[in-house]
């Protein structure tokens, strides 16, 4: 569906949406804004949510000021992002994102991805501040990727940028000019610096596949709605009469649970393959039905996910499995066949083992994150990444020979080999896949703990998660059910009841529900101390 020229205006009076369920810090920003003599709305998924009546998690503004005229109302406010300006105000740990209004299909600086470079490799927050650069705290990439791990941000703004798209626009003039570019697949606009009154280049990029790579152009609330991917997220919310304007028919696609494109849905998914993921997730998570003639192209056009930057995959993937409907995610994902686009080895794993131990083991995984979530309790990509491939490094200790299953250096060197694996297609930081290393490597310690030893293991930083995995595993077979119970009685008791269990253990597997095996040599399995030569000549 394409949007009209001209909005239709909903009253307050035919609408749900109250100020009362609105943040008052996005309040404040909008009544600022408009008190400025400038246009501002809360726009996309927070409109949609309350219109559902849901409470949303994130509260976007979209308005005609540019970003440096919203910064000068804001003393709260930074500039992120150097190829596209936006203003995040912040109040205390709450952020009101703020665009100016874009041109067709330009995207969002809150949207684009995560850099490609590992943030524990030297990774900088594009900030205007100096001194929160060097913090790294408040910083775009910052922000966005606490967002990702356990909240619903960014439903409501489209994303057609890629990771390497960070050069100002001063730089893509210079390189324009520099080089002769090829005519086909480009096209060009001029905008005017309000600042030095001079015009400033800017490009819209495609590729040979149709994907937007650079879209630098300012617009108005009838262009920006381009911007928006499916009409239930194109609606817009005016502080100045508590009206909504809907330009797609979103306000009736909302009401029916129907998620559908803006424009032809080939040509939108072409521009950006995230779309069918970001299609995927609505339907998880609000129960959305996917318009036909927009969910026939998936099928087709899956494989453009693998064009698309591992950062911005990984991204999605946490929004997919860590906002709490990671079920519904997972689920979605193998009906729609983008699971093999975006982890293939575990696609292929579950193919080859349908409804395995290994597959129930990964559904339970999901529904006890899921829980959490919705419990208000942390999660953590390390213990998401550990469940999904615990099927791909399940194959590759598989093919070695039996008598290896169990040595440490093959279930490490599969982790190794399961994270490359998957890195080919999404960019999972080094902190999340050493992770996964760990709650690995101490499954064998987990599983035969060896006398006082065992307790050094409770202190390990990567215990809990290791814990909850060997609780899973246990679950279904796929570890002692008896160890299981040990290590949850001993974290349970006191410091000496805790030497006490350590010291009836021995180094072999055994039932704990009975007598342990002796000793051998009496010492209780303490070293035998030397004894020590006389010094002097013999």
């Amino acid at each position: 569906m394409a949007p009209t020229a001209v909005p239709r205006i909903i009253p307050r009076s035919d609408h749900t949406i109250s100020r009362s369920h609105i943040s008052p810090n996005a309040l404040r920003v909008l009544y600022k804004l408009r008190d400025a003599g400038f246009m501002a709305f809360l726009v996309g998924g927070c409109v949609r949510d309350l219109l559902i009546g849901i409470e949303p998690k994130d509260f976007d503004v979209a308005t005609d000021a540019l970003p440096e005229q919203v910064k000068k109302l804001f003393r709260n406010c930074r500039l992120v992002g150097r190829r596209f300006r936006l203003a995040h105000v912040f109040f205390g740990r709450e952020i009101i994102e703020v665009a100016t209004f874009r041109a067709a299909s330009a995207p969002s600086q809150g949207e684009e991805p995560l850099p490609d470079a590992d943030p524990e490799d030297g990774e900088a927050a594009e900030l205007d501040d100096p001194q929160l650069a060097a913090d790294g705290t408040q910083g775009r990439a910052g922000v966005s990727r606490e967002r990702a791990a356990g909240s619903d941000v960014d439903d409501d703004v489209d994303d057609t940028g890629d990771a390497e798209d960070s050069e100002g626009e001063e730089e893509v003039a210079a390189r324009v000019s520099a080089h002769s570019l090829r005519a086909e697949g480009r096209r060009f606009a001029h905008s005017a610096d309000p600042d030095t009154d001079t015009d400033v280049l800017t490009e819209r990029m495609f590729d040979e596949t149709g994907r937007i790579l650079r879209d630098n152009i300012y617009g108005t609330i009838d262009a920006d709605v381009w911007r928006r991917d499916f009409t239930c997220n194109s609606l817009y919310y005016n502080i100045a009469d508590f009206s909504v304007w809907d330009y797609c028919g979103g306000v009736e696609d909302v009401s029916a649970r129907k998620l559908k494109l803006i424009g032809d849905p080939e040509t939108r998914f072409r521009e950006d393959p995230v779309r069918m993921l970001r299609a995927a997730r609505f339907e998880a998570k609000l129960g959305f039905t996917i318009d036909p003639a927009t969910a026939e192209p998936i099928g087709r056009l899956r494989d453009l996910l693998g064009g698309v930057p591992p950062a911005r995959l990984f991204d999605e993937t946490l929004k997919l499995f860590l906002g709490g409907y990671g079920v519904r995610g997972f689920e979605v994902l193998r009906r729609r066949g983008l699971l093999a686009s975006l982890l293939p080895t575990v696609d292929a794993y579950l193919t080859v083992h349908p409804e395995s131990l290994v597959e129930k083991l990964l559904v339970q995984g999901l529904r006890n994150t899921d829980d959490r979530v919705q419990a208000d309790k942390p999660v953590t990509p390390t213990f998401l990444f550990a469940l999904l491939l615990y099927g791909p490094i399940a194959a590759i200790i598989e093919a070695t020979p039996p008598e290896r299953w169990h040595e440490l250096g093959t279930i490490l060197d599969a982790c190794d080999l399961a994270a490359r694996q998957a890195q080919t297609h999404i960019a999972i930081p080094k902190r999340f896949s050493l992770g996964v290393r760990e709650m690995f490597g101490l499954q064998p310690r987990l599983e035969h703990p060896r006398g006082r030893r065992a307790l050094r293991v409770l202190e390990h930083p990567r215990f809990r998660a290791a814990y909850d995995l060997l609780l899973l595993r246990a679950q279904f077979g796929l570890a002692s059910s008896e160890m299981a119970d040990w290590w949850t009685r001993i974290q349970e008791v006191s410091a000496e009841e805790r030497g006490r269990m350590a010291d009836t253990l021995t180094g072999h597997p055994q039932r704990l529900d009975g007598p342990a095996a002796p000793r051998s040599g009496g010492n209780g399995g303490r070293r035998r101390r030397r004894r020590r030569r006389p010094s002097g000549p013999a």
